[in-house]
């Protein structure tokens, strides 16, 4: 059973403030996803959950034991790095035993460990092997298995996919959602990939200049982002934010055309309002008056689906999703049309949503 608590967590390294208050409370056997740009704060939160850094302000909660002061090895905490940093003259078995032996375990108990941890990881036959002779999907879940036979309360894991190629991060993905329903631990994952929050997560931690954006489940944070930042972090291809000016129920572009849309948000019933479109909340036309004027830029065909980028007359450039088989020229002109029931609106100064 593991709960952590953390309140008002602020982290400063000199003069430089990193962390701005965290208050964020992560529940038994959850899987918890910490994504934001470079420099957000993900991995610096990470680091003092694990002991490794101190607090400078504000206290972390494990079990509703106050941990600020705790040493790393007293937390029931293991940690996997964005590197792998396994010792290249040890086999795979005296990488995974090394931290082990070190908490007084009899050779039988870590022998058991050890063979557990090979069974889940599929790495049985590599245990008399060196790192050397590991491909990078292996050596990452060897540092997996090393953190995995410690038995922790509160598995983290620091970007452990960012050192692979794209086909090894799917299938290291895999194996890690896998782990995490085997074993039910609670599971603290950082990534700027929002692809791999969005698979993996039970609850999404947004965060962005040291400050948290919203926390929520993938299907949350998609359909009702709190604000312009997460509409655009969370997704992919992004959601298009549209700067309209508003008149009653229409949104309009200067020389761009408008749209009309029954149900608008209460506020700047006759001013500027944003509007986020995903690919699948617009259609295109290639004539009438209604909808933005747009040019189109390219086509991205891949498959199953087809996407088709576009530049209104403000110069944003917006993407539709598209049937495979749908013919779009470079420079051609189109008309965009907008589901209203797919549609998203926020407040053009601050940012932040609003609600029809």
């Amino acid at each position: 059973m593991a709960r952590l608590s953390l309140r008002n967590v602020k982290k400063q390294f000199k003069d430089t403030k990193v962390l701005h208050g965290i208050d964020l409370d992560i529940g038994d056997r959850e899987f918890v996803v910490f994504v934001g740009p470079s420099g957000c704060g993900k991995s610096t939160l990470l680091r003092l959950i694990a002991g490794l850094d101190p607090i400078t302000e504000g206290q972390f909660h494990l079990n509703g034991q106050l941990m600020n002061d705790v040493p790393p090895s007293k937390r029931g905490i293991a940690m996997v790095f964005q590197s792998y940093a396994l010792y290249p003259h040890m086999d795979v078995y005296e990488n995974m035993a090394f931290g082990v032996r070190l908490m007084g375990l009899k050779q039988t108990e870590i022998d058991a460990r050890i063979d557990e941890a090979a069974n889940m990881l599929r790495l049985g036959e590599l245990l008399k092997r060196k790192p050397r002779e590991l491909s990078g999907g292996q050596r990452q879940r060897v540092a997996i298995g090393r953190a995995l036979v410690r038995k922790p309360d509160v598995f983290l894991l620091d970007e452990p996919l960012s050192n692979l190629d794209a086909a090894l991060r799917s299938d290291v993905r895999l194996e890690i959602a896998r782990l995490h329903r085997d074993i039910g631990g609670t599971m603290i994952y950082v990534t700027h990939d929002q692809v791999e929050a969005m698979t993996l997560a039970d609850k999404i931690v947004v965060m962005n200049l040291g400050r948290i954006e919203q926390v929520g489940s993938p299907r949350t944070l998609y359909e009702t982002p709190a604000n312009t930042f997460v509409a655009t972090f969370i997704g992919s291809p992004r959601m298009t934010l549209i700067k309209t000016s508003r008149d009653g129920n229409r949104l309009g572009l200067e020389d761009g055309g408008s749209v009309v849309i029954e149900d608008l948000p209460n506020a700047n019933a006759n001013g500027t309002l944003t509007l986020g479109v995903r690919p699948d909340a617009l259609t295109i036309s290639r004539d009438g008056e209604e909808g933005f004027a747009a040019s189109v830029v390219y086509t991205e065909y891949l498959g199953d689906d087809a996407y088709v980028y576009a530049r209104l007359a403000d110069g944003t450039l917006v993407s539709v999703r598209t049937h495979p088989n749908a013919l779009y020229e470079a420079d051609e002109k189109i008309r965009l049309h907008v589901d209203a029931a797919q549609a998203h609106f926020f407040d053009t100064q601050s940012g932040q949503r609003l609600v029809v």
